[in-house]
């Protein structure tokens, strides 16, 4: 058994394979074993694959999953100490898994940790997805060291600190494969988003430790599947945020955090049609109708999560409102909050 696993999901991606898994087989052969999963691509990634890149593993699907069932069943197939996430259009760096690898073998109660992960197309900025490591509010919006809605910060070592941290990007999550499987894995039901900061809010719930080591460091293009405005991806982010919340919130929390979502997420949809985004204020409502559909399906899930919280969870949540912080008190970057 290998002790790294590297597996990258990919879906009709060949052109971004052929631009960065040369970055990965050159800097991750020495410590990794490297699969690319196939999502049951229509283009010509299993032909790029067999001529271009033969010593990488490659796990074949009929079709595509999504991102969560894909690595859930990805990781079926694979056999390691630890196993990494990496998004397709990851460029890696030189020794970019030592740091990873060291910390986890010295630290047993942690679960999963990420690198810092700064913009491929400005190298200078954190990206987007992840940057120094991830947190959520008491309303389950996220943000991050580095990122906070908008604002994207330059990296200037102001985070080169290790942290503990709530959640890891699913971009470049390094995590033990004996804790993802325990922990259920990534939620099929999801498809696509919120479905690594689920995983990592269950892994904290049960008392292991999620982490940044930013000694590591990988560049991220970022919203290559679908952009940050497109319907489709408000709409997945509206409704997995609101079922990611009724999974994991204490009972304490649930009423009273649902009722003010309510609230927030109709004012989400208002500012949406304000600035002429009509589908995107549509995609909300379809969110929270969708919710409510689905939320009995999840009704076992949430007690299993319940009886499986430990009475000090690794980590929490932001016991404040992101939202306030940021809108009125003007605190747009993570050093501020």
């Amino acid at each position: 058994m290998s002790k790294v696993a590297i597996v990258i999901l990919t879906w009709n991606g060949s052109q971004m394979l052929r631009s960065f898994l040369p970055s990965v087989l050159q800097h991750s052969q020495d410590e990794a074993d490297i699969y690319v999963a196939d999502n049951g691509s229509e283009d010509d990634t299993l032909q790029v694959l067999a001529s271009d890149f033969f010593s990488v593993k490659v796990i074949k699907f009929e079709k595509n999953y999504g991102f969560a069932e894909g690595y859930n069943r990805a990781l079926l197939q694979v056999e390691a100490d630890y196993v990494v996430l990496l998004n397709s259009d990851v460029e890696v760096t030189e020794h970019w898994l030592t740091p990873l690898i060291t910390f986890m073998d010295a630290h047993p109660e942690v679960a999963a940790c990420q690198p810092k992960i700064r913009s491929y197309r400005n190298k200078s900025l954190f990206e987007y997805a992840g940057a120094a490591g991830g947190f959520i509010d008491r309303y389950g919006y996220p943000f991050c060291r580095g990122r906070i809605f908008n604002t994207i910060e330059a990296d200037e070592g102001q985070y080169n600190n290790s942290l503990q941290v709530f959640w890891a990007t699913g971009a470049c999550l390094f995590i033990r494969l004996k804790d993802y499987r325990e922990a259920g894995g990534l939620d099929n039901r999801f498809f696509a988003h919120m479905e690594e900061i689920d995983l990592c809010w269950r892994l904290n719930a049960r008392g292991r430790e999620v982490w940044c080591i930013p000694q590591s460091e990988v560049y991220h293009v970022g919203a290559a599947t679908l952009k940050r405005e497109n319907p489709r991806k408000t709409f997945l982010n509206f409704r997995n945020n609101l079922l990611m919340l009724y999974k994991n919130l204490p009972d304490n929390e649930l009423h009273h955090v649902m009722w003010r979502r309510y609230f927030l997420d109709y004012l989400a949809a208002l500012s949406f049609f304000l600035k002429g985004q009509f589908p995107n204020a549509k995609a909300v409502f379809e969110a929270r109708k969708a919710y409510h559909h689905l939320r009995p399906d999840f009704f076992i899930t949430r007690n299993l999560n319940m009886l499986a919280r430990v009475e000090k969870p690794a980590h929490e949540r932001w016991v404040k409102s992101i939202l306030w912080a940021y809108y009125v008190q003007a605190k747009h970057i993570f050093s501020k909050l």
